[in-house]
């Protein structure tokens, strides 16, 4: 390894084992003391240092009965040439940390749902596991989600399937969608309803620019049933708050009314006649970012454990 440097127009190249080498001579006022230290044959040691001291262009030691002493130049060298080891081995410690997922930056991006209601569990298996990796997610539509996959400003996006070439794609979760009204609804005493009873009622959307809207709205039409009533929203929890109101009923991600359904603040309902309604949920990751390693690999490996 070497460190290239440029001064005055002339380019450097000094290699780690002369910083090493150099230092230890230092520390020890011998060759042969500090080649033995290095698992080194003296001569290789001594070549080392004359290379070393060619790229500097000045002598760093001069050789007394008592040994090597370091001259000026070799003793306003020694500060350096430790904080350059030092910097050296805290990166080698730091790409090590990396290696084996015990430290880092984990980057993620996901859609929001996915953050909401999937994440959150998923984040608290990997912190109680990997305590020393920092992690940041940012949000945004799927298709946001593919774009800061592609310019790298994040490592995994998590969102609906969109193919692309330059992506790999993971499914890790599969959401449906579910019908659910308030308690008090007229549907929360039936087993079950008719597609056309629900089209009746006010259907309560969230985010028309999202792929669940885009199923809802598919699967009325392969029915051959007209919606006849529509309140619009931008998120779900808004559409939750709706529907425990009882402004009307929703299809919603069973994911994100799984507590409400559990505290009976929200009662689910069959659709009898209705076909699949699900979402397959995908990991992204540039194809050319090669095998995952590290905190990627120990991320990915949790979202494959919980497929």
């Amino acid at each position: 390894m070497s460190i290239d440097e440029s001064s005055n127009g002339k380019a450097r190249g000094i290699q780690l084992v002369q910083i090493e080498g150099f230092l230890e001579v230092a520390r020890r006022g011998s060759v042969s003391r500090a080649a033995e230290a290095l698992f080194v044959t003296q001569p290789t040691l001594t070549a080392r240092l004359h290379g070393l001291e060619r790229e500097l262009g000045a002598p760093l030691f001069v050789r007394t009965p008592h040994g090597m002493r370091l001259t000026d130049a070799g003793r306003a060298m020694v500060p350096f040439a430790e904080r350059a080891l030092r910097a050296l081995v805290d990166g080698r410690d730091v790409l090590e940390q990396v290696r084996t997922a015990s430290a880092g930056h984990l980057m993620i991006g996901a859609a929001p749902a996915v953050s909401t209601y999937i994440l959150p569990e998923l984040l608290e298996k990997f912190v109680a596991d990997h305590p020393r990796v920092e992690v940041s997610v940012r949000t945004g539509h799927s298709e946001d989600i593919v774009d800061l996959v592609l310019s790298d400003e994040v490592q995994i996006g998590l969102g609906r399937a969109i193919r692309h070439p330059d992506l790999e794609m993971r499914q890790f979760h599969t959401e449906e969608l579910v019908l659910v009204c308030a308690p008090g609804h007229s549907f929360a005493k039936r087993r079950s309803v008719a597609m056309e009873e629900v089209a009746a009622q006010r259907m309560i959307m969230f985010d028309l620019t999202s792929s669940y809207y885009e199923i809802t709205q598919a699967a009325f039409l392969a029915a051959g049933v007209k919606l006849r009533g529509l309140m619009e929203l931008d998120s779900i929890e808004a559409a939750k708050k709706m529907v425990e109101r009882g402004l009307g009923v929703a299809l919603l991600p069973r994911s994100a009314v799984a507590r409400e359904v559990e505290t009976k603040a929200l009662r689910r309902v069959n659709m009898k006649d209705a076909p699949p309604m699900y979402q397959s949920i995908v990991a992204y990751r540039r194809l050319d970012s090669g095998k995952a390693a590290g905190i990627v690999a120990a991320f990915l490996e949790l979202l494959t454990a919980n497929t």
